[in-house]
C-alpha cells in the first residue's frame, strides 16, 4: 500500500470519527430527554401525558422508518440552513445527528422501562420527586443498558456515515466511492472496508466493557 493510500485513509478516518463523534454527543443530548420523556409520560406514569407521548412516539416511528439515504436528501435545504452547505464533513453531521436522535430516544426508553417499578415505588413511598426519581433511581439503574444502547447508536452511525458518503459527504465512504469505485482502486475500497471492521470492532468491545463494569457496580452498590 503506497504512503498516498495510507495518508488518504489516515484523513478519511479522521473525517468519519469526527462525524460520528459530535452527531453522537448531539443525537445524545437531544434524545436522552425525549427518550427518558417516552418512557415516563405514559397514563399513570411519573409525567403522564399519554396524548403528547403518542404524538412524539408517532414522530420519532417516523424518522426512525425513513431511509438514512433519503433523509439525507429530504432536509438538504435544512442542512443548508444550519451549516451553509449540503456538502462535506460538518455538512453530514446534520442528518446523521438528525437520524441519531430518535434511534438514541427508542434505545434510552427501552433501557429505562427495563428498571424494576419495584424501585420506582420504593422511591414514591419515600417522597421523591418526579424529577429525583428520574435521576437518582431511573438512569442509574438503566446506565448500563443505556451504554449499550449507545454503543448501538455509535456503531450505526459509522455505517451512516459510510452512506452519506454517496452525497459528498467526507470521511470514509466518500473515500471508497471516489477511489474505490469511480477510479476502479479495488485495494482502496478493502481498505475502507477493513478500517470500518476496525471501527465498529473497537466501539462495540468498548461499549460492551463499560456496560459490564457498570452493571457489576450497579449490583454491588
Amino acid at each position: 500500500m503506497s504512503p498516498e493510500i495510507i495518508r488518504l485513509i489516515l484523513a478519511a478516518t479522521g473525517e468519519t470519527l469526527l462525524m460520528v463523534a459530535i452527531s453522537g454527543v448531539l443525537g445524545t443530548l437531544f434524545g436522552l430527554p425525549l427518550g427518558v420523556f417516552l418512557a415516563t409520560s405514559g397514563k399513570g406514569e411519573l409525567f403522564a401525558a399519554p396524548w403528547v407521548n403518542s404524538v412524539l412516539g408517532v414522530i420519532v416511528n417516523a424518522a426512525r422508518s425513513t431511509p438514512f439515504i433519503i433523509l439525507v436528501v429530504a432536509i438538504i435545504p435544512f442542512t443548508r440552513l444550519i451549516a451553509g452547505t449540503s456538502i462535506g464533513t460538518n455538512a453530514a453531521i446534520v442528518p446523521l445527528t438528525v437520524a441519531a436522535t430518535p434511534f438514541i430516544a427508542r434505545l434510552i426508553e427501552g433501557a429505562i422501562r427495563e428498571v424494576d417499578q419495584g424501585l420506582i415505588e420504593a422511591a414514591r413511598a419515600f417522597g421523591a420527586s418526579p424529577l429525583q426519581i428520574v435521576l437518582k433511581v431511573l438512569i442509574p439503574e438503566a446506565l448500563p443498558g443505556i451504554v449499550l444502547g449507545l454503543t448501538l447508536a455509535a456503531v450505526s452511525l459509522i455505517g451512516y456515515s459510510a452512506m452519506v458518503g454517496a452525497v459528498g459527504g467526507g470521511g470514509l465512504g466518500d473515500l471508497g466511492i471516489r477511489y474505490g469505485y469511480q477510479r476502479f482502486m479495488p485495494e482502496m475500497m478493502l481498505a475502507v472496508v477493513v478500517v470500518l471492521i476496525i471501527l465498529v470492532q473497537a466501539v462495540q468491545s468498548l461499549g460492551d466493557r463499560l456496560a459490564r463494569r457498570l452493571n457489576k457496580r450497579i449490583r454491588h452498590a
